[in-house]
């Protein structure tokens, strides 16, 4: 890393989404409440899954799994876009941008695997039901969630691997909000082709791959459920019409800016924004807010929160009088 740092640049300037200052200050309000409500809304399905014991199997402990992923990967960049709304200089240090890079393919690397494994769960759960508590065991779990995080791990290691030590002379603007990797690598001093290929080969490959396990996966359940009954049909297309939406919204921005690395366009910044913030608040709308025993589980929770603090109110000596 300090042999990049020392050829030419120590730091990158982020053009972020737009350079209208009436713009940025609508962005600056707009992504702070989004931000808010991402970390919020996960956090809460994080805390419902960990204290409702009827929420600790194999799909719930999935899901709190998946929040705290969204929220790692909705901090990794977003609060520094933030910020940049209000900074007329947006710029980000070498090894800050080394660090954006690694974070956004450990997280996004990782998700898309833990997709897989809850896509997965509900095969099992709906093809193989009388199998569901052997085959789903804790222990198999808890493999799946170290399996995304090695994927994960692998997956950004082997992206640095050739990206740490580019040598940078001179360009330093890059046009998007956060250190995209595509546009990093343009700006190297070599010819980036057998980069580019290597990002195919890498994050094309994965994002590809992903997303057609997770695709037939769906149609297996779609088609195991279609014999049974047409009501069972209706009801299982309700459900995994809602994922099928979060998974395009997740891996069409990444297939699209990461299968074609060669040619960059400015709505790349924009389907970034796709994967870094929409997809973390859309997952606790989709897998909790249209889930029945979450929304059970999360009006105790706040009603037990709303019991202790009028509790709480009551002077000690009225409270003493009461036991």
């Amino acid at each position: 890393m300090d042999k990049a740092n020392s050829s030419g640049v120590s730091e990158f300037v982020l053009l972020g989404l737009s350079s209208s200052q009436e713009l940025q200050l609508f962005f600056f309000a707009f992504f702070s409440v989004l931000y808010v409500v991402i970390v919020l809304g996960n956090l809460l399905i994080i805390i419902t899954v960990t204290s409702d014991t009827s929420l600790h199997s194999p799909m719930y402990f999935l899901l709190g799994n998946l929040s705290f992923v969204d929220i790692c990967q909705a901090s990794f960049a977003t609060p520094k876009m933030i910020a940049d709304f209000l900074s007329e200089h947006k710029t980000i240090s070498f090894n800050g941008c080394i660090a954006q890079i690694f974070f956004i393919h450990l997280f996004t690397g990782g998700e898309m695997v833990l997709l897989v494994s809850m896509a997965y769960d509900r095969y099992v759960a709906i093809c193989k039901p009388l199998h569901y508590l052997v085959i789903m065991s804790w222990r198999t779990c808890m493999v799946l969630v170290v399996i995304s995080w090695t994927v994960g791990l692998v997956h950004t290691l082997s992206q640095l691997s050739f990206t740490v030590n580019l040598p940078f002379c001179g360009p330093n603007v890059v046009d998007s909000f956060f250190c995209d990797l595509p546009r990093v690598t343009k700006l190297a001093c070599l010819d980036s082709y057998i980069i580019e290929i290597l990002i195919v080969v890498n994050s094309g490959i994965l994002s590809l791959s992903t997303f057609s396990v997770l695709v037939s996966s769906y149609v297996i359940i779609l088609v195991t459920v279609w014999f049974k009954s047409s009501a069972a049909m209706a009801k299982a297309f309700s459900t995994l019409a809602a994922h099928i939406t979060v998974v395009i919204l997740f891996f069409g921005p990444c297939i699209f800016i990461y299968v074609w690395p060669f040619t960059t366009y400015p709505v790349d910044k924009v389907l970034a924004i796709f994967y870094t913030i929409f997809t973390p608040i859309l997952n606790p709308i989709i897998y909790t807010l249209r889930n029945r025993d979450m929304k059970s589980a999360m009006r105790k929770i706040v009603a037990h929160y709303l019991r202790s603090k009028k509790v709480s109110e009551i002077p000690l000596v009225v409270r003493n009088s009461l036991y």
